[in-house]
């Protein structure tokens, strides 16, 4: 493969499938291990250059951050699937308005939220019970956050159009780029000025503008598959529309997720800073174990979208067994990464041992519940591929608030004592694997026995394909 080659638009209708998800997978891997770097290179630095209630703060916010992130995030999701569609039918019109939509739509959001963020701050941080020793800082991250949220917004859903050109190499090497220059801004911020929890917010929107900006003028130099001008940018409903509809359920998705982790972290918040610390520690390290199960679920919405729009679903079909091999292959190393060497990972974070023992104990709980979500991811993406985005929403409303929340409560409440007065914080990681294999469970049957599917059976029949 051409250097050129790997910093273009691929086609996922031709060569072996798992190929075709491997090249797609493994970039895309790299550059959310780099994304995840953002807020890991926050929590790393502010914990040892300002202290555990520092990083007990970044992780606090980090909730609310999700909560008003998840909307567009979802929305950038039904880009890249309408953008791998209309690529893989070969309808350059269809993907110039999907493209210039996009943007439009970006830009709308970004309005909304750089108002709307900092207007419920304060608000949303005292519902939680946030700590007072914390609350402070954790209002003057989210805020800097919020009005720098432009580069974060655009950076998403220009690489999520890029992915669905087939090109995650690019949105790669810029990420990269900008997670390194996330890192040696948060030091000179925190380090060399003192601007502590503020200095990493700051980093980290600066960082993300940089991205954006890398992205954009990429796109701009693929103008061999589509136009974009006046006329393509301009809104039209029915394509904003699509772009939405089929973006909502993912992003109602991840609010949901965002809402019950809020939820919990009321929970978490009052079991006291010490628990507060060790989840955060726990959450930054599960960002990367998380980063191959979600790099495979977005793959196989890209090559499921692009083989759908090219009409190859008995390339769909063989996708869905080789990309769950592999994914749960990967998810397999994880789990005994984390099993054997959490200790040494959590040694990153904090040089506290009573806080490394506890967040490696309660990490140990979780640790199967890896190759659950590899499952769950990968059944997912396909779905989301063929533009079935309500059947992953329900899905994970079911497991993240029907059933986490309560059992994280009713474990909390039957495991107080004198040491842990609110509850014993195994109770948080109990509850997680509990939804984790259940949601396994549930995207098994959902897709086996639901339409998705039946639509992948019904069209490989009226091809001939079967």
């Amino acid at each position: 493969m051409s250097l050129k080659s790997m910093f273009s638009a691929k086609d996922m209708t031709q060569g072996a499938p798992w190929k075709r998800i491997m090249e797609f997978s493994v970039p895309m891997l790299l550059g959310n291990i780099a994304q995840q770097l953002y807020n890991t290179a926050d929590s790393v630095i502010v914990g040892m250059y300002v202290g555990d209630n520092a990083l007990a703060a970044v992780g606090s916010a980090s909730p609310i951050l999700n909560l008003l992130l998840a909307l567009f995030v979802g929305i950038s999701t039904g880009a890249g699937i309408v953008v791998s569609q209309s690529f893989g039918a070969r309808d350059r019109e269809g993907l110039s308005k999907g493209i210039g939509n996009c943007i439009s739509l970006t830009f709308v959001a970004t309005v909304f939220i750089m108002i709307v963020g900092p207007m419920i701050t304060m608000p949303l941080l005292e519902l939680l019970d946030t700590p007072a020793s914390i609350i402070d800082w954790c209002a003057d991250y989210l805020n800097i956050y919020f009005f720098g949220i432009i580069g974060f917004f655009f950076y998403n859903m220009l690489s999520g159009i890029l992915r669905g050109l087939g090109d995650s190499v690019s949105a790669l090497g810029f990420l990269l780029l900008a997670a390194a220059l996330n890192v040696v801004l948060d030091i000179y911020f925190v380090a060399s000025l003192g601007m502590g929890v503020a200095g990493v917010s700051l980093a980290t929107v600066i960082s993300q503008a940089i991205s954006a900006v890398f992205c954009f003028l990429k796109l701009m130099r693929m103008g061999e598959h589509f136009d974009l001008n006046k006329s393509t940018i301009r809104l039209e409903k029915a394509v904003a529309m699509r772009i939405i509809s089929i973006g909502i359920p993912s992003g109602i998705t991840q609010a949901i997720m965002s809402m019950s982790m809020m939820v919990v972290q009321s929970l978490t918040n009052s079991m006291g800073e010490m628990v507060i610390a060790a989840n955060v520690i726990i959450m930054r390290v599960d960002g990367f174990a998380m980063m191959p199960n979600f790099s495979f679920g977005q793959a196989m919405s890209v090559y499921t979208g692009q083989n759908v729009g090219a009409g190859k679903f008995d390339r769909v079909q063989k996708g869905v067994i080789q990309g769950s091999l592999i994914a749960q292959t990967f998810a397999a190393v994880i789990v005994v990464v984390l099993l054997f060497l959490n200790k040494y990972l959590f040694a990153i974070f904090t040089t506290t041992e009573a806080l490394i023992d506890l967040a490696g104990r309660m990490m140990q709980i979780m640790a199967a519940g890896y190759i659950g979500v590899s499952i769950t991811q990968v059944l997912g993406g396909v779905m989301r591929g063929c533009g079935n985005t309500v059947t992953p929403m329900w899905i994970s409303i079911l497991t993240t608030v029907a059933l986490r929340v309560p059992i994280a409560y009713i474990l909390a409440f039957f495991t107080r004592s004198a040491e842990y007065p609110n509850g014993h914080p195994f109770s948080l990681s109990v509850s997680l694997l509990t939804s984790w294999v259940l949601g396994m469970v549930f995207s098994v049957v959902a897709f086996r026995f639901g339409k998705t599917h039946k639509q992948i059976r019904e069209e490989m029949e009226r091809q001939g394909q079967l």
